[in-house]
């Protein structure tokens, strides 16, 4: 049987569909077919075996385009395995990924229907020159996190292909012996 997978991104500068181009190609590496679309351009999830979802934790907040995904596709959803990894903290401190965690759950939490076979928190990458409005003027806030904060990118490329490595291998079928 051959297992198709989506690989469903939303991104707002870019660094989540880095991580998901890489995703996209360790699961291909593995014998898996793989699709790779932006989540607001994908119609319908028909014909693939199992859906992987990447989205930044931003200011609190889930990107938006993962929960109209969720929204969308819920019938969908419930009928295949759905892997999701979002890209949270730009500093690799222990509360900053705590806290990453405990957004990503809350935000999981709206949609109890949902039962990942994988959940994954990678580091993000922030790079202040990049911003666009409405994030350059938050940015400038005196109160604002983003204030003065310096261009990061800690994203581990080895984490985040071995845990594409694991779930290609839990969505392979068993090998006959």
């Amino acid at each position: 049987m051959q297992i198709k997978v989506l690989v469903a991104y939303a991104s707002r500068y870019g660094s989540t569909q880095e991580v998901a181009e890489a995703i996209a190609i360790t699961l291909r590496e593995n014998g898996l077919v793989v699709d790779l679309e932006p989540m607001r351009e994908v119609k319908v999830l028909e014909g693939y075996t199992a859906v992987v979802m990447g989205a930044p934790l931003y200011m609190l907040h889930w990107h938006k385009d993962a929960r109209g995904f969720l929204s969308r596709h819920r019938e969908a959803l419930r009928d295949r395995p759905v892997a999701i990894f979002a890209l949270g903290p730009f500093h690799d401190e222990e509360e900053d990924w705590k806290e990453a965690r405990e957004q990503l759950d809350e935000e999981l939490a709206k949609f109890p229907w949902l039962t990942p076979i994988a959940i994954e928190i990678f580091g993000g990458k922030f790079d202040p020159a990049k911003l666009r409005f409405p994030d350059n003027l938050i940015a400038i806030l005196p109160a604002s996190p983003l204030r003065k904060m310096p261009a990061s990118d800690i994203r581990d490329w080895t984490a985040i292909r071995a845990w594409a490595n694991d779930l290609a291998m839990q969505l392979q079928p068993a090998l006959p012996q």
